[in-house]
């Protein structure tokens, strides 16, 4: 299993190149299932919740090809032969995504049989509403064995349109309802839906595939649905967590880098937090420079759903206030279990405590070397940022969880002077 180990001190220097939004790749790929044609994708980051899905699209019976055998980020999707509309506990019991098949095949197929999903253990990501929606579609649904079974009223019937309220905001739920009601027979409207840019991102390939959608980037989605879709052309949007995370590093660490490739608009609670703890950057229409001398000043924040400040960044951001000036309250309101990182902050010496869902970290002047654990993808990420800044040497155990959403983070961080290394 690999980990990986670094020696902090060393202030962050250079350029990095953000790839592209995991978050967006994986619906998107589930898209290629509504249609026949083949659906050609660019800027796919090789990671190993894409390299997941792309086995399961397999399984089901997606052709997929790479035109650049030496480009994995230019893939080639073509479902024009499923073969099944079933995917198994084994494939989808890594990654919670895989739960995005089931609107497409029900919508396209007629039918759909996938397990409930698995993935990182940071709280109940519960399926309720995107059944919810597919029943209100007019879907017969069952959930037996582990399996959540899904049919539409005959054969040949088409789903129907419905208006479909959720009962919290699902960006999972969203896409999959989303891609089900392009191919309904009638007009849905999703009122509270995920304003996320990777919900936005996934309805610009719809369009694109000749689907019929207004409101996107709101809570409320009107889509008129088809009889068919058809091929199309897409590049996926950089991914603002992984340029967050740098941000986040770089506040950490010290230094100045440039991220380059990334969408800085999708960043804004992000931003104003790290400027905030004290981060000078400049900003660009795809790029920002940041830089850190001194300490970072504590900064509290609440995480919530797009535009505001994003879970999948509340751990990167606690590494900071771990070794900044005073002290700062974490409120998590999304997932109730994604603290799971603040012991492993506390064993290279950060002073953060748990009260319920809200976390107080009183920084530390400097961090310690330390063997720590990864818990989930976003908790990696956090544990390596403060190994960039703690005294010492830090080994990250588990760093799977790491490599499921950062294309290569060590060698990236390398190329920025950080002295770090993957350990086979």
């Amino acid at each position: 299993m690999d980990k990986l180990r670094m020696v902090g001190g060393s202030p962050l220097q250079g350029e990095v190149i953000i790839a592209g939004a995991k978050n967006a790749a994986l619906p998107i790929l589930c898209a290629c299932l509504l249609t026949d044609q083949t659906i050609t994708l660019r800027n796919v980051p090789d990671l190993q919740d894409v390299r997941t899905m792309l086995k399961l699209l397999q399984e089901i019976g997606v052709e997929v090809r790479f035109p650049d055998a030496a480009d994995r980020s230019y893939v080639a999707l073509n479902a024009g032969n499923i073969k099944s509309s079933e995917a198994t506990y084994e494939m989808v019991k890594t990654m919670r995504a895989s739960i995005l098949v089931l609107g497409p095949l029900l919508a396209r197929m007629h039918s759909a049989k996938v397990s409930l999903p698995g993935g990182c253990a940071i709280g109940a990501r519960p399926v309720d509403q995107h059944i919810k929606g597919l029943k209100a579609m007019g879907a017969t649904i069952k959930i037996e064995g582990g399996y959540i079974q899904a049919e539409t009223p005959s054969p040949q019937n088409r789903l129907k349109g419905a208006s479909i309220l959720t009962d919290m905001i699902t960006v999972t739920g969203t896409e999959n309802l989303l891609m089900a009601a392009s191919l309904a027979n009638g007009t849905t409207i999703l009122e509270n839906a995920a304003r996320e840019p990777e919900v936005g991102d996934l309805a610009e390939l719809l369009v694109k595939m000749g689907a019929k959608i207004t409101g996107i980037g709101t809570d409320r989605l009107v889509i008129e649905g088809v009889d068919k879709l058809h091929g199309a052309e897409h590049s996926v949007i950089p991914d603002r967590i992984e340029a967050g995370t740098f941000l986040c590093a770089v506040a950490a660490a010290g230094g100045e880098i440039l991220v380059k490739h990334c969408r800085p608009g999708t960043l804004d609670a992000v931003i104003v937090k790290l400027q905030e703890a004290g981060l000078k950057m400049e900003v660009g229409s795809d790029w920002i420079k940041a830089s850190m001398s001194g300490r970072p000043k504590a900064v509290s924040f609440r995480t919530s759903e797009y535009p505001a400040f994003p879970t999948d960044m509340q751990a990167q951001l606690m590494a900071v206030n771990a070794i900044a000036s005073g002290n700062a309250t974490i409120t998590e309101t999304i997932f109730e279990n994604r603290f799971m990182h603040v012991q492993e902050l506390n064993r290279l010496g950060a002073d953060i405590a748990i009260e319920g869902n809200t976390a107080i970290a009183q920084g530390v002047e400097a961090l310690s070397g330390a063997i720590v654990m990864a818990t989930d993808l976003r908790a990696s990420a956090s544990l390596v940022i403060a190994g960039l800044a703690a005294q010492g040497e830090t080994q990250v155990d588990r760093i799977y969880h790491l490599d499921r959403g950062y294309d290569r983070m060590e060698q990236k961080l390398t190329l920025l002077g950080a002295n770090i290394v993957r350990v086979k």
